[in-house]
C-alpha cells in the first residue's frame, strides 16, 4: 500500500470515529465549570453572581475597546490596560458607578487572562470600600450563559 492510500485510510477511520463520538455524545460541552472550592480568594463563579447577588454588580470589562463594544455585557464599564487609553477616564467612570456600594466583578477573555486581575487591583487601589472580584472563566463564562451582546468571539 502506498503512502497516499495509507493516509486516506487513516483519515477515513479518524473521521468515522469522530463522527460516531459526536453522534453518541453530542457536541462538546462549552460551559465553564466553576468549583467554588478551588477558587482563589478574589475569584467568583458566575452562578454566585447571578443566583446570590442576582446580577446586581458593576461589571468591568478588562478586554480591548473593540471587544467591549462588539460583545461585552450591555451595562459593563470598560477598563483595560491599553497604553493608548486614558486611565483617568476609566477611574472616574468606575468611581462614579461604585458610589452605590455595589460589588465589582472584572472579566477578560478567559480564566487564564491576567488583565482582569491587574484591573481588579487598580480598582481596589481606589479604596472606595467595594468588594472587587475576578470572574472565573471571564468572557467565556458570560458567553456560555448567553449574557453577552453578541456571541461572535474574535
Amino acid at each position: 500500500m502506498n503512502a497516499a492510500a495509507q493516509l486516506a485510510a487513516v483519515l477515513t477511520l479518524s473521521l468515522a470515529a469522530a463522527g460516531t463520538t459526536y453522534w453518541i455524545k453530542g457536541p462538546p460541552d462549552r460551559m465553564v465549570h466553576c468549583d467554588p472550592a478551588t477558587l482563589k480568594p478574589d475569584e467568583v463563579c458566575l452562578e454566585r453572581v447571578m443566583n446570590e447577588w442576582h446580577g446586581r454588580v458593576l461589571w468591568v470589562d478588562a478586554r480591548s475597546r473593540d471587544d467591549w463594544q462588539r460583545n461585552g455585557l450591555a451595562a459593563a464599564a470598560l477598563w483595560n490596560l491599553d497604553t493608548n487609553e486614558d486611565m483617568l477616564t476609566f477611574e472616574a467612570d468606575i468611581a462614579g458607578r461604585m458610589l452605590d456600594g455595589a460589588r465589582v466583578v472584572v472579566y477578560c477573555n478567559n480564566e487564564n487572562c491576567g488583565s482582569s486581575r491587574q484591573v481588579a487591583e487598580r480598582i481596589k487601589a481606589l479604596q472606595l470600600g467595594n468588594e472587587v472580584f475576578v470572574l472565573y472563566g471571564g468572557w467565556r463564562a458570560l458567553a456560555a450563559a448567553k449574557l453577552t451582546k453578541d456571541l461572535q468571539p474574535k
